[in-house]
């Protein structure tokens, strides 16, 4: 099994876009990730918090076709913190995924004896800079080629 990732995407509004949900559902096709569980979390302008699974919705039904069963595993406590993020008139789409495309890599690395240590997420702001430092870099590269 691959590095297994809880993630919790925040969206205005208390509707997650199906153009959102059909980008994860191209991701699960391609054998890129493996959901093993979701749970959309809504909190209302007045700050009612509610919980449905992603396959309750029908606009999501052509995304979510193949998903196939999930675990179950994201819960109340779950929702609550997500919750906790949330501006009113919000929603979040809380996802429990494993990674496949570094399975076999990570089932390498746990018979060798290893392990994560530690993952860090970068903030969009780092990863946007480090992406046109990356282009400059390349341009730099080909002026001198």
């Amino acid at each position: 099994m691959g590095p297994v990732e809880c993630m919790v995407l925040v969206f205005p509004g208390e509707r997650v876009k199906v153009s959102a949900v059909a980008a994860l559902a191209e991701l699960r096709r391609a054998g890129q990730v493996r959901l093993i569980d979701s749970l959309v979390v809504v909190k209302s302008p007045t700050g009612e918090v509610s919980t449905s699974e992603l396959v309750e919705y029908e606009e999501y039904d052509e995304a979510t076709a193949e998903i196939g069963p999930e675990a179950n595993l994201l819960g109340p406590e779950d929702a609550a913190e997500a919750a906790a993020t949330l501006e009113p008139g919000s929603c979040a789409l809380m996802l429990l995924v494993e990674h496949s495309w570094a399975a076999r890599a990570a089932e390498a690395i746990r018979e060798a004896g290893g392990r994560v240590a530690a993952a860090v997420r970068i903030p969009d702001e780092h990863v946007e800079q480090a992406r046109a430092a990356y282009e400059k870099a390349v341009a730099a590269a080909a002026e001198r080629s």
